[in-house]
C-alpha cells in the first residue's frame, strides 16, 4: 500500500468517525425535539449523555480536518482527486466552524443550568443546539461522500467495466 493510499484510508476512517457522532444526532433529532423541558434538560444537560463526544468526538472531528487537509496537498497534481479532496477538506473545515459559532456557546449556555435557573425562552437554545448538529450531519455527509468520490475518480475504467 503506497503512503498516499494509507493517508486516503485514515483519512477516510477519520471522517466516518466525526460523521457517526452529527449521525447521532441527526438520527434522534426527531424524538429528541418532542421531548418536554424537563426530559430534554436531564438527558441532554445534567445527565450528559453526549460527554464523550466533547473529548474523543473532538479528536475524530480534528484529525479528520487535519488528515483531510494533508491529503488535498498530497493529490494537488492528480486533477479532479484534487477538487473532490480540497471540496471534502472545506466541508470539514465548515462543520467545524459552524460547531464553534452555533454549537459551542449553547454548550457553555448549558453548563450554567446545572446550578442556574433554566431560561424561559430554553427552545430558543435548544433549537439551535439541535438543529446546527442536524446541519453538521449534513455537511458531513457532503464532506465524506467528496472524499469518497476523490477515490472513486480514480479507479481505473477497465478495473470498473470487471465488476
Amino acid at each position: 500500500m503506497t503512503f498516499i493510499r494509507a493517508w486516503r484510508f485514515i483519512t477516510l476512517m477519520l471522517a466516518a468517525f466525526s460523521l457517526s457522532l452529527s449521525m447521532t444526532h441527526l438520527l434522534e433529532l426527531p424524538q429528541r425535539m418532542q421531548f418536554d423541558q424537563q426530559l430534554w434538560v436531564r438527558v441532554t444537560v445534567v445527565e450528559n449523555v453526549y460527554k464523550l463526544f466533547g473529548s474523543v468526538g473532538a479528536v475524530f472531528e480534528i484529525t479528520a480536518i487535519l488528515t483531510a487537509i494533508i491529503l488535498t496537498f498530497l493529490v494537488r497534481d492528480r486533477d479532479a482527486t484534487f477538487y473532490w479532496t480540497l471540496s471534502g477538506a472545506i466541508l470539514l473545515v465548515l462543520a467545524f466552524v459552524s460547531w464553534i459559532t452555533f454549537i459551542a456557546p449553547m454548550n457553555a449556555e448549558f453548563a450554567k443550568w446545572l446550578t442556574d435557573p433554566i431560561p424561559a425562552d430554553w427552545t430558543r437554545y435548544r433549537n439551535q443546539w439541535e438543529y446546527t448538529h442536524a446541519i453538521n450531519a449534513i455537511i458531513k455527509i457532503i464532506a465524506l461522500s467528496s472524499l469518497a468520490i476523490s477515490v472513486l475518480v480514480e479507479t481505473p475504467y477497465k478495473l470498473d467495466r470487471h465488476i
